[in-house]
């Protein structure tokens, strides 16, 4: 324990506890170590996907972002490029593309602590083994045990998602997003699920169906794409726990191209204390406080030892080593300037289209037309 008596750091994440639970408890032992305080503030997970980033920078020193953020807030220059000789450690430790997904123009905008991508979820005390493929995602929609979260922005993540595994992985840097009949294929596969749907699934986020999920009366045995939330796997964490694996395989296709979520800690470029807040990030995106309390308290962590760690596997049924491969192939979205504002207006297009049975490939023309727009001139 320091006698030292340091600077107190305001930060910002996400109202859940994987989002909060860990930065409080890291918080605590960086105090004891160092003497420097954070106190953490909570957003809800849509503001987390959509709030800006530069209004966030002028209150906090410290922020969790989302990578799709990273052309905007390089343009308004409100985040702190990183720059230390200890990031090149935590680059090779990253899983997937969780690190270089915060680099931008030459420059690292945020540390990932937090690595995600859509995965299956089922319910293990009522299904013998999850969906291997799409024949039993959709054996198992026909009898009413599938959900499928579709609220903006998810409606657009699976139509990410099962474009890239069917072959043809959006085209980030345009102009055309979607090659138009993969898409539309894969808008077909989400259709061939909607009459089995329950109407909610329309409104909720992955945390909603969770939540549904995991009664012990819950009809839902099984998510074919849905972004893994550790907490879920974690005995007593709700009255019923939840299993996650790698994605169905499609067409024969492995569990590549699902769309990276995941999150990164930054450091405000209106911070009075920016060192400061640089080591805590370093430390708590490193193997220390990632295997160790960061992941004990909660967190689903960003850096390899964790999710190669016994017992961090132990304590989640495997939660890492079962969707590794996965996270290993996750597609990196769109980060240019103008991406954010597209996600949102692509997603409401895209659930307009699903529940107006429109056209599929008039919904990918749009789409494509949206995305062209969004991009710099």
């Amino acid at each position: 324990m320091t006698d030292k008596t340091g600077p107190t750091l305001r930060g910002m994440t996400w109202n859940h506890p994987r989002g909060w639970q860990p930065l409080e408890a890291c918080s605590a032992l960086w105090r004891e170590r160092t003497g420097v305080s954070i106190t953490w503030d909570r957003r809800s997970l849509q503001d987390f996907e959509s709030f800006p980033v530069d209004e966030l920078a002028r209150e906090y020193d410290l922020i969790v972002i989302d990578h799709p953020h990273v052309g905007q807030v390089a343009r308004e220059n409100c985040l702190l490029p990183l720059q230390d000789a200890r990031l090149a450690a935590i680059a090779e430790a990253s899983v997937g593309a969780s690190y270089p997904s915060y680099h931008w123009q030459g420059h690292q905008w945020a540390l990932p602590i937090d690595a995600a991508t859509q995965v299956q979820a089922s319910r293990p005390d009522r299904l013998g083994a999850p969906a291997q493929d799409w024949n039993e995602v959709m054996a198992l929609a026909k009898a009413g045990r599938v959900a499928l979260p579709l609220r903006p922005p998810h409606s657009l993540m699976c139509l990410y998602t099962l474009s890239a595994q069917l072959g043809a992985p959006g085209r980030v840097q345009g102009p055309e997003l979607f090659e138009p009949a993969v898409a539309a294929e894969a808008i077909g596969l989400l259709r061939s699920l909607l009459p089995y749907l329950d109407a909610r699934d329309f409104e909720e986020d992955p945390i909603a169906v969770f939540e549904r999920m995991a009664q012990p009366d819950s009809k839902i045995h099984c998510v074919p794409l849905i972004y893994g939330y550790v907490s879920y796997a974690m005995d007593g964490f709700r009255p019923a726990r939840i299993g996650f694996a790698d994605m169905p395989s499609l067409q024969g296709r492995g569990p590549v191209g699902s769309a990276l979520g995941g999150t990164g800690i930054a450091v405000s470029a209106r911070s009075a204390h920016p060192q400061q807040a640089l080591d805590f990030a370093l430390w708590v995106a490193g193997p220390e406080a990632q295997a160790g309390p960061y992941a004990a308290s909660g967190g689903q962590p960003g850096h390899a030892t964790a999710w190669e760690h016994g017992k961090v596997n132990a304590a989640t049924h495997d939660f890492y080593r079962a969707t590794r491969r996965t996270l290993e192939g996750a597609w990196v979205r769109p980060r240019h300037d103008g991406y954010m504002a597209y996600q949102e207006a692509g997603s409401q297009r895209l659930l307009a289209g699903l529940r107006g049975d429109e056209p599929a490939r008039a919904i990918v023309d749009d789409l494509n037309r949206m995305f062209r727009e969004s991009l710099p001139r």
